[in-house]
């Protein structure tokens, strides 16, 4: 028996790839399983290389998987591209209309297409491989087909139809299985559990704790991979006082934004690093005049357009400081779903509290993943607003050393938002000692952001430290080295910017700090340097998550070397 099944679809876009390991995914997470898919595909609308994944557990899992118990291959370039991250023992399921394969004694191959056809349904190759998959890891095959009546069945002419094609198409491929006599270790039953739980993508879950910390307007503009975002507001933010518009440019996106919060609305945008390039102007406008708004930016890998399809976390020092001069913009990283829920609450919170741009800082991989998570409990998310002026401190708008009251335009108080240096009145100014009282006080705002929390596990000399998106792959590395009796301590927070105290204190006391992050700089490193904590990073460019194995062994070479160094 074994507690997981790693398959992969591959082959072109528009081949539906992406979306058959996603459809097994969602069967799976119907019938009890944890689930977590990845997928990855070209920048154009149709050909290309592509990719799903889809890891099913009996146990909760923490990354994708680092190899492939099945991969079911469209084309020759697919078998080829892939067939390196098949395990010893794992099977291909490859589609024989288009090529055939020398050693079939761990391979199937499938005419899906024209089997489809014979089960009355031309569109269900993939469910033909995906019963071929099924049985020969004993899933139920009872489970699939309920979730394919629960998915097609809608209220249409035709759906039945839809359905029964369907089904017949899955009981094909598990009856070519079986005459093939393949076998993988049967897949472990799901274990019981009472707790309620969804499959949700980690853009649907920023977006819905955005909406529960009560966001009242969104406007973005389109690009990869952060139009989801943008399309989910425009069918979920509805309401009375909700608005959701679509920009036609990064900058009058972040302008919309700005003149949005003025009038003491809790306003949103998505975009990616290129969206982000351009907003920087408008988020210095926003730190410079305080007025709070989010940005959620969707790292792809860059610079220029990149990768703009792959996941990468190189916009940390752009999500920094996105403007020129003195600035350091709040930053909240999720490493999962579940805490893109929460992260994206905190982050309008944030705004509101020290009247200011936040940045919430995801990534392709935690965007467009599948995960099923505990449902998260709304009654944990507060709604905070900034407080708004009731005339008490006259036309000061700017008074005092930290947040002072905000004036809504139509309320009490004169509100002058200016983006140049100015005095407690908005006035603009190039006096030194007011330049150097407000910069002071935008600083000092930050202190009110005192509430994130953080992980810490096991000793303190030398410590791995993830962010965003490498926290599962770095979770799975680090449980596996404390199996494996490795001395090696854990920290994690997603709130980077401004770091927990406590958090920061304990790394600077460390003697070595492993930053495990998908960029070529070793960003997040060097800002911990700057802050007296001797960090180095692990890094990875490959517009692909790390694999554990990848990581426990740089682990392991990295604390080897640090002893020799001591020694």
């Amino acid at each position: 028996m074994s507690n997981n099944l790693v398959v992969r679809f591959a082959g072109e876009g528009g081949q539906g790839v992406v979306g058959g390991a996603e459809l097994m995914a969602a069967a799976a997470a119907q019938g009890g399983y944890h689930v977590l898919t990845f997928s990855t595909f070209p920048s154009q609308i149709k050909g290309g290389p592509a990719w799903g994944q889809a890891r099913i557990s009996s146990e909760p899992t923490l990354t994708p998987g680092d190899y492939l118990d099945v991969l079911v291959a469209q084309n020759r370039y697919a078998y080829d591209f892939n067939i390196a991250e098949l395990r010893e023992g794992g099977i291909v399921v490859f589609n024989s209309e288009e090529f055939e394969l020398e050693d079939t004694s761990r391979a199937l191959g499938l005419p899906a297409d024209k089997m489809a056809r014979e089960a009355g349904n031309p569109l269900a190759s993939t469910i033909i491989l995906i019963g071929a998959v099924a049985q020969m890891a004993g899933v139920d095959l009872s489970a699939l087909e309920a979730f394919i009546t629960k998915r097609w069945t809608r209220g249409r002419a035709g759906d039945e139809q839809i359905v029964s094609g369907n089904i017949a198409a899955l009981r094909m491929g598990a009856e070519e299985a079986i005459k093939s006599g393949l076998k993988l270790e049967q897949l472990e039953a799901p274990k019981p559990d009472t707790t309620t739980r969804i499959l949700i993508r980690g853009y649907e879950a920023a977006c819905l704790g955005a909406i529960a910390a009560g966001l009242d307007s969104f406007i973005g503009y389109p690009i990869s991979p952060a139009t989801t975002m943008l399309v989910y507001m425009e069918q979920n933010l509805v309401g009375p006082d909700k608005f959701v518009g679509q920009a036609s440019s990064e900058i009058e996106s972040i302008a919309s934004l700005v003149g949005a919060g003025f009038s003491g609305k809790k306003v949103m945008t998505s975009t990616a690093g290129p969206g982000l390039s351009l907003m920087g102007e408008g988020l210095g406008l926003a730190w410079m005049a305080e007025i709070p708004l989010v940005v959620a930016d969707v790292q792809r890998g860059g610079p220029a357009t990149g990768l703009p399809t792959k996941t990468e976390q190189s916009d940390l020092i752009c999500a920094i400081n996105p403007g020129h001069g003195d600035m350091s913009v709040p930053v909240i990283a999720p490493g999962d779903p579940e805490e893109a829920f929460f992260a994206a609450a905190k982050a309008v919170n944030w705004a509101e509290r020290y009247q200011g741009p936040v940045i919430l800082l995801t990534e392709a991989s935690i965007a467009e993943r599948a995960q099923d998570i505990p449902m998260p409990d709304v009654s944990l998310i507060s709604q905070e607003s900034r407080i708004v002026s009731d005339g008490s401190v006259g036309n000061l708008r700017y008074k005092g050393d930290s947040v002072s009251p905000f004036p809504v335009p139509g309320g009490p108080g004169a509100y002058v938002a200016n983006g140049s240096e100015h005095d407690e009145q908005g006035d603009t100014t190039h006096l030194p000692e007011v330049h150097v009282a407000m910069t002071e006080r935008r600083f000092a705002k930050l202190k009110t952001l005192n509430d994130s929390t953080y992980e810490s596990e096991g000793p303190g000399e030398i410590i791995l430290l993830p962010w965003g998106g490498s926290k599962g792959a770095a979770r799975a590395a680090w449980l596996e080295l404390q199996a494996e009796g490795v001395n090696i301590g854990w920290r994690y927070t997603m709130f980077v910017n401004p770091l927990p105290e406590a958090l920061l204190a304990e790394l600077r006391a460390a003697k070595l700090v492993l930053v495990p992050e998908l960029n070529y700089l070793g960003q997040f490193s060097g800002i911990l340097r700057t802050l007296d904590v001797n960090a180095r990073s692990i890094t990875q460019y490959t517009g692909l998550p790390f694999k554990v194995a990848d990581l426990k062994s740089e682990v392991r070479t990295r604390m080897a070397s640090a002893s020799e160094v001591r020694a």
